[in-house]
Formats: structure tokens, sequence, C-alpha cells
């Protein structure tokens, strides 16, 4: 069992054990997730790029960093588990896509957006 697994599995044992199942709909489970984002964007969102890329540095900042990241992949992984998504299939799956939409002789450096696909 990979780590992904069975964190997966902590995580639906954990709310089967206090019977939040009821709560855990995708609309639930997708809102509490942007709303964590959120939070993990408010750790972030004044620093200068210089402040952001030393933000582990500080014991405090990391902790509160580390603790948003968690409540991030928590309700990320909750959410593939109740709408049965295999996250490590999805995220090959959306990098095999964008090997082909951002190659890298014409995107290497870049920030430039790729047209939508047809």
């Amino acid at each position: 069992m990979t780590g992904l697994e069975e964190l997966t599995d902590r995580l639906r044992r954990f709310a089967q054990d206090r019977d939040w199942e009821q709560f855990h709909t995708p609309k639930n489970l997708a809102m509490a997730l942007a709303g964590e984002v959120g939070e993990l964007l408010a750790e972030l969102q004044w620093l200068t790029p210089e402040e952001t890329a030393a933000v582990m540095a500080d014991e405090a900042s990391a902790g509160r960093v580390r603790s948003e990241l968690a409540d991030v992949m928590t309700y990320l992984v909750r959410l593939a588990d109740v709408l049965e998504v295999d996250l490590v299939e999805a995220t090959h799956a959306k990098l095999d896509e964008n090997d082909k939409r951002f190659p890298v002789e014409t995107y290497r450096g870049s920030a430039r957006k790729t047209p939508p696909l047809v």
C-alpha cells in the first residue's frame, strides 16, 4: 500500500468514525478545499518574492504553511476518494496531456499561455 493509499484510508476511517460521510459531498469537499487554499494563500499574500522563497526558514511561518498544506491535502484526498478518482493516475494523465500542450522547445523559460485545447 502506498503512502497516498494509507492516507486515503485513514481519512476515510476518520470520517466514518465521526459519521461525517453524510457531510462529505463532492460540493462540500470542493468548497472546503477552496477555503483551505485561500488560507494557504493568506500565509503568502503580502510577502515579497524573497520573503516567500524563505518562508520555511521562519519556524512560526513554516508551521502555519505546513498546517495549511496539510488541510489542502486532506480535502483534496478526501474529495478524490468520494469521487473515486485515483489522484496519481489522474495526475500522470494530466502530465501526459501537458507534455503535448507545452513542448519543451516552445515553452522552456516562458510563462505565456498555451492555445486552448481543441
